[in-house]
């Protein structure tokens, strides 16, 4: 595993031991950047949330491209090492804040997310789960993009949002997301 572009392109990456995590691949990763890419123009000055961490690969991609800050969610502890050792490699911890919970567990925020990057286990539905519960605690900014790395043959489907595109890498499907714009109510 590696950076594709930006300030750290080609540095490697720590992946967690065992088998409770599947880390996003290259070629999905880059992907699903090109298509984050042809759609922001740029990552700077985004605030970038990654969910369901893993190494912390998606959200360290966001930051090498310009992106101002990341905030990894992770609750197993083999990833979270991981997370760590890379956070320090590239050294991330300035722009960084590492959450070490369930993504379920969070709490309201303060000042919403731009950029919402997404990587549950496979099958679960945690993501639209985790989805529907962030939007309604403030994390996701109205203009913001949300990606979702599911299983081939899921469908993402949270009510609040609308899906602004889906594409098939391999045996992965990439969900991009867009919150729907407040109706005003009809007297």
């Amino acid at each position: 595993m590696r950076i594709i572009s930006g300030t750290w392109r080609s540095r490697k990456l720590a992946a967690p031991g065992g088998d409770n995590t599947r880390p996003t691949g290259d070629r999905t990763r880059e992907a699903l950047f090109s298509m984050l890419t042809s759609r922001l123009g740029s990552f700077e000055g985004l605030r970038v949330l990654d969910l369901f961490a893993g190494s912390g690969a998606l959200g360290l991609e966001a930051l090498s491209r310009g992106a101002t800050h990341a905030t990894f969610v992770e609750q197993d502890r083999a990833a979270l090492e991981a997370l760590d050792t890379n956070v320090a490699a590239l050294d991330a911890a300035t722009k960084s804040d590492i959450q070490r919970g369930s993504v379920l567990g969070l709490g309201p925020v303060s000042r919403p997310y731009d950029l919402i990057l997404m990587d549950p286990p496979y099958g679960t539905g945690a993501g639209e789960v985790a989805l529907d519960k962030l939007a309604r605690l403030g994390w996701i900014a109205p203009s913001a993009l949300v990606s979702v790395e599911t299983g081939r043959r899921e469908e993402i489907d949270v009510k609040g949002f609308e899906t602004d595109t889906v594409r098939d890498i391999g045996k992965a499907r990439i969900t991009l997301l867009r919150p729907l714009a407040e109706q005003p109510s009809v007297p």
